[in-house]
Order: structure tokens, then sequence, then C-alpha cells
């Protein structure tokens, strides 16, 4: 029951997660949004579900410890399903849409909360510990099925009606909900009389908001500049919000209940996963998202694809990496319950850096076999890595803390990931705004446009590069605004033709972009081998109560 449960509960996020992520071109379409000058809505349709999310995992976790993991479980499934009928019903269009679908992705997001910072606790009060990563595994892989089906049906579903994009998730979430209360019991122990941690969740919740309020901003042009780190409300929000964080452990300790033991860092099979956990998330949390871009704004175009479909075929072309994730999910479970972690999930991690490098060799143009072959592989690594370092963080925590523990964890992989596609878009951004002017003046004078060379070296950088990945021309959206009117007239039509074809914005965009994501990989390349060392600290077995901590490096003797 407990395994049926939560597996319905990844399944509807992951759905959604994936469904919304290809469909943007669509939604932004539906709401009638101009990509190249709305770059802060695409921003907050990403961000704002995992910026909710991410803060409020850790005390959902600690207040479900308190009152009940399934009963606040079940009310997540409940708020889920009814933001995503929010999302599906968005009423107006413009600006006031965005503004709206972006707080109905909160709804779902406080529900995902829920979800997320119970799954995995639900799972390890309800399996012993020989069967704890199998069942985890055999949850993730649900959750990569889900991603599959997002893929699959955004693409589809995307041709007919945005807002189908949303309604998909609520028949999931109506069974989910109704099942859950019928048949999910509640068998986890709990302390009598403890009492909720209100400065403890105020000051970490604030301090979590504020940064990743601050990165999200920060990616946004500020001025003349392409990005937003100099914006003194960026470095304002990201000095407060740091400075709460950091008062946070010394609130925890003068408090009787605290929202979360920071005792159990002290435990080392908890800390060394949890830190694995994160320098892996920051490593390729913004991987995919980098290689949908790729795909959609130079190798699709180049290969006859018109931007309006690539949305749809570069998550088809994504599906290889999805795969592998699945293959190593339930495998890798099952042989941590029987020879532990450490192994798996620190070659996993070499094995992620070892394709960060491959595909920094990859030319713009590549073979789609060797691309294929690489982000399989990576898939792989990731799926070897994700459930047993899961299962030794919960099997190392006493049961009364399942809740917050799972919630830290989440927490932790989930600010990771916000800070990974922030250090993506950073370098990408920075390296686009440094290059690109020069590179699209030379390709419009071999063009016999050079007229067109200055109006276009104003163009913003994530403009440009998001009207590509939500399925728009660049070019065909530049030259059509007004100002450019009177030269454009003048443009011959083979001229024209060809500025605004497969060809032109791919082959000027290309080596700009490709050097600055190969940075990106070496820096993914160094976080995972960072995080295979920190793997390797955290022992071979240790699960509580069959063994003292201090003999975490040793066998469980099973």
């Amino acid at each position: 029951m407990a395994l049926s449960t939560t597996t319905m509960g990844t399944l509807m996020a992951a759905i959604d997660g994936t469904i919304v992520l290809i469909s943007l071109p669509a939604i932004f379409r539906g709401i009638a949004i101009n990509p190249l000058t709305s770059f802060q809505y695409l921003l907050w349709i990403l961000f704002g579900y995992s910026l909710v999310t991410s803060t409020l995992l850790v005390s959902f976790g600690r207040i479900s410890d308190i009152y009940g993991r399934v009963k606040l479980f079940n009310l997540g499934f409940a708020i889920f399903t009814v933001g995503s009928l929010l999302c599906a019903a968005t009423p107006n269009t413009g600006a006031l849409g965005a503004t709206e679908l972006i707080f109905f992705r909160i709804v779902q997001g406080v529900g995902g909360a829920f979800l997320l910072s119970n799954s995995a606790a639900i799972l390890t009060d309800a399996f012993p510990a020989r069967e704890r990563g199998k069942a985890l595994g055999i949850n993730m892989t649900a959750a990569i099925a889900g991603s599959l089906v997002g893929l699959v049906l955004g693409g589809i579903l995307a041709i007919f009606d945005w807002r189908l994009i949303f309604l998909v998730s609520v028949p999931v979430g109506v069974l989910g909900t109704g099942w859950s209360y019928w048949k999910l019991k509640d068998i986890a122990s709990r302390r009598a009389g403890q009492t909720l941690d209100v400065w403890g969740n105020v000051t970490f919740a604030s301090g979590l908001t504020l940064v990743i309020l601050g990165v999200t901003y920060a990616l946004e042009p500020y001025g003349t500049a392409p990005m937003g780190w100099a914006d003194p409300w960026v470095i304002a929000s990201l000095v407060a919000g740091l400075g709460l964080l950091v008062t946070f452990p010394f609130v925890e300790m003068r408090v009787r209940d605290p929202m979360f033991r920071l005792g159990l860092f002290k435990n080392r099979m908890f800390s060394a996963s949890n830190l694995a956990g994160v320098l892996a998330a920051v490593g390729r949390g913004g991987v995919q998202i980098m290689l949908i871009i790729l795909l959609q704004g130079i190798w699709l175009p180049l290969h006859g694809i018109s931007y309006a479909d690539t949305p749809f075929w570069a998550g088809i072309y994504m599906l290889p990496m999805i795969v592998g994730f699945a293959i190593m999910g339930p495998v890798s479970g099952y042989l941590s319950d029987k020879y532990g972690a450490r192994v798996f999930a620190t070659l996993a991690m070499f094995l992620t850096a070892a394709t960060f490098i491959a595909l920094s060799f990859l030319p713009y143009d590549f073979s789609y076999v060797t691309f294929g072959a690489v982000i399989l592989v990576m898939g792989m690594a990731g799926g070897l890595f994700a459930a047993p370092n899961i299962a030794s963080i919960m099997n190392a925590v006493p049961p009364e803390d399942r809740g917050a523990a799972s919630g830290m964890r989440a927490t932790l992989q989930n600010t990771g990931q916000t800070i990974s596609l922030a250090i993506f878009f950073t370098i990408i951004i920075s390296g686009l705004s440094t290059s690109l002017p020069s590179a699209l003046s030379g390709a419009l004078t071999s063009a016999g446009v050079p007229q067109l060379a200055g109006a276009l070296s104003s163009i913003s950088p994530s403009s440009a590069l998001f009207s590509a990945f939500l399925g728009y021309n660049p070019m065909v959206s530049i030259l059509a605004t007004p100002q450019l009117a009177s030269v454009v007239a003048q443009i011959p039509q083979m001229t024209y033709n060809y500025l605004i074809g497969h060809t032109f914005f791919p082959t000027a965009i290309a080596p700009s972009f490709v050097s600055a994501l190969d940075l990106s990989f070496y820096i993914g390349a160094a976080l995972s081998v960072a995080a295979a060392f920190a793997s390797l600290l955290r022992g071979k077995v240790y699960i509580h109560g069959e063994q003292e901590p201090g003999h975490a490096e040793g066998s469980d003797q099973r």
C-alpha cells in the first residue's frame, strides 16, 4: 500500500515536471506572451514551483513527524490536484494570465512539498532495512516513467490545447488522493508532547526563500547588463538570506523541539550522503535543460526541424537519458540493499564526470548516435546513484525523525538543482553577451546585410536564446520589430528567407553557445568528482538501531 500510493504521487509530480518543461511554447502562445520581452515569466514558471517546495520541505517534514506523515501526505495529494485544476482554468492572458499561472503553480508546489517530504519517510517506515533500497528504486522508476509520459504527452497535448497539459495530472491526483485516504495507514512512531518550532521554521524558510529569489532575479537583465548579479536588490536578498541561514543553527540549539535535529549531521553516513547528494544536484541539476536548449536552438533546426516542432522532438531525443535512469534505478536499489551504497554511488559520480567530459568533446553538429550513447550512460549513472544514496540517508536516522530528514534531503537536492541552473545560465548568458554581437555581426556581413549588424547587436542574449527554447525562430521575432521595418524592406527576398531559415541563427550562435556550454560541463565534471569523494566518506553500511553510529564504516553483519 505504501509503495503503490507514494508511487502514484511520484508519478503525478514527475509527469507535471516534464510536461510543463516541454510544453512551455504552447503555454506561452496560449496566454499570448512574447518570449523576447517576457523572460521573467519564463523564469518564474520554471522556478516558482521549486522555490516553494524547497523552502517548505523541511518544515513540512517536521510537521509530519509531529502530526502524522500519512495525514499530511494525503493533504499534499489533494492540494496538488487542486493546483493542477487551477492551472488548467487560468482565466486571463498576457501578463495577468502569466501571473495567475505562476500563483497556481505555487499552489501545486505546496502540495508537492507535502508529497516529497513524506514519500521516502513513509517507504522507510513500511519496508524492512533489507528492502528499502529496492522500494526506493521502484519509486524512482515511477518518477522516470512519469518523465517519459510527460515528454510524450506534452508534445501531443500541446498540439490541441495547452490547458490539457495540466489537466492530465488530475485523474492521477484524484485516484491517488482517494486511494491514499482509503488504504494508507500511518505506522510511524511519534514522540508525544512535541511542539512546533515556529522560530526555526520562519528563519529557515525566510532565509532559503531570499536566497532563491536573489538567484532567480540575478538571471534577469539589469540596466544594460545581461544579468542582474549587480542589482542592489539581488545583493541584499542574497546577503539577508545567507544571514538568516547562518542564524538558523543557533536558533535550533535554543529550542526544545527543533524543526531539524542538527545532531543528525554527526552521523557520518547521514552527513556524507547528504553532501554527496547536494554536490551531485549542483553538478548535474541544470544539464537536462541546457541540453534541451542545445537541441532546440541549434541541432534540431540545423537538421531541418522547424522551430515550432523543436520542443517535442527535443523531448524525444532526450529519452536515452531517462531510459538509462529507469534501467539502473531498481537495480541499484536492490544491490545497495545487499552490499551497501558506497561503491555504487561513488562509481555513479565518477561515471557522471566522465560523461560531462565526453559531452564537452562533441561539436555542435554532432552525430546523434554518439550523443544518445553519452546521455544514456549519464542517465544510468544518475539511476545508479539516486536510490542507494537516499536509502543510506533514510537508514541513518531514527524513526521519529524520518520526516524531517526526508525533507532536509529533498531541500538540499532541490536547492542544489536551482543553484545548478543559476550557474549554467550565468555561464551561458555571460558567454553569449560577450561573443554573440560580434558573431551575429560577422554572420550578417557574410550574408550581405551589414546594415542589420548594429540593430542586432543590442538584442538580449537571454531573450534570443529562450525564444528558440520556446519554439520561436528568434530571427523572425527580431526582424519583425517596428524599428527595423525600413531596413528589412530593402533586403532581397532571398536574403530575408535565408535569415529566417533553419540554419542562419543556429550557425551564428553555435560557436559562442557551445564554448560557454563546455565550461559548464567542466564545472559539472568537477562537482561530480567532488560528490564521488564525498560518497566515499559515508562508510560501508549503517542502519539506525542495528549498530552504533561509530561503526558506520564497518558492515552491519546482517
